[in-house]
């Protein structure tokens, strides 16, 4: 019988919220339930209270929220946090004897310990068969070894930004989007590739965040190269300052550098005779 709510589950304080089905209309954000994930039964916490069924309109499928957590679920997720460590040591020695190019970063164990997944990142692709039958050996469980990016590395581990606070991948993000260097070039910066790369190597995931107000506030100005005309002189545009609403333009004889306002209130655009 098809559940009559789906509620948003967190199963890390900075991970994205994943929908999942319940008859429970009583969840609160914060509860901690157990449910069954990709990664086998985890007890994660309700994100978003529950919504009648008839409101989801995704073409996924609805796994099930099994149950709210009780006090032997959390003991035993608390243990298994303690075992996911262990584990990551003895990956990680186990790699090395097999002289393998990938570096475990996390580890996590199913809440009924059936399943074992390693999160790793590596340059390549990586055989890891024989790595696979020394750990099912040693664990006594399913194995999934999870090759991840540098950027949820980066999240995975965190660290502090150039800002001064932690990484926002870290803090809040739930998703990344892809990001260009085109967003640099939108918001002027100079392109000095490691200062615009965070802790993952990848270009700073803030550039998101000013990006269209820059589009939006660029539609005031000329276009850099436009030409201009004041008292029979000829000016062409050689830069703008957004923020400061001012432009540098340029003649023959002098560079001026004035507020948007006087440009368009005291210069007319050139036009060929």
């Amino acid at each position: 019988m098809a559940n009559k709510y789906f509620a948003g589950v967190k199963f890390t304080n900075i991970g994205k919220a994943y929908y999942f089905g319940t008859d429970m209309e009583d969840l609160k954000i914060g509860d901690k339930v157990v449910a069954e994930s990709v990664r086998g039964m985890q007890v994660g916490e309700i994100a978003l209270e529950p919504v009648s069924i008839d409101k989801y309109n995704s073409s996924l499928e609805l796994k099930p929220i099994i149950r709210k957590a009780t006090e032997d679920d959390l003991l035993i997720y608390d243990e298994n946090k303690k075992r996911s460590k262990e584990a990551m040591t003895i990956a990680m020695k186990e790699i090395n004897n097999l002289n393998l190019e990938m570096r475990p970063i996390d580890a996590e164990y199913a809440l009924d310990g059936s399943k074992l997944t390693i999160a790793y990142v590596a340059d390549d692709r990586v055989d890891f068969r024989d790595l696979l039958k020394v750990l099912a050996s040693k664990f006594h469980c399913r194995i999934e070894l999870r090759q991840v990016g540098s950027r949820d590395k980066a999240k995975m581990i965190g660290g502090i930004g150039m800002c001064g606070l932690p990484l926002c991948c870290s803090s809040f993000l739930n998703s990344m989007e892809g990001i260009s260097i085109n967003r640099a070039k939108n918001q002027m910066l100079s392109l000095n590739i490691p200062k615009l790369s965070g802790h993952c190597g990848k270009l700073i995931c803030c550039l998101l965040y000013e990006d269209d107000a820059y589009t939006e506030m660029k539609k005031d100005f000329p276009h850099l190269g436009e030409m201009f005309v004041k008292n029979d002189v000829t000016y062409r545009l050689t830069g703008i300052n957004i923020l400061s609403r001012t432009v540098k333009i340029e003649s023959d004889e002098d560079i001026e550098f004035i507020s948007l306002k006087e440009l368009k209130e005291n210069f007319k655009p050139y036009r060929k005779q």
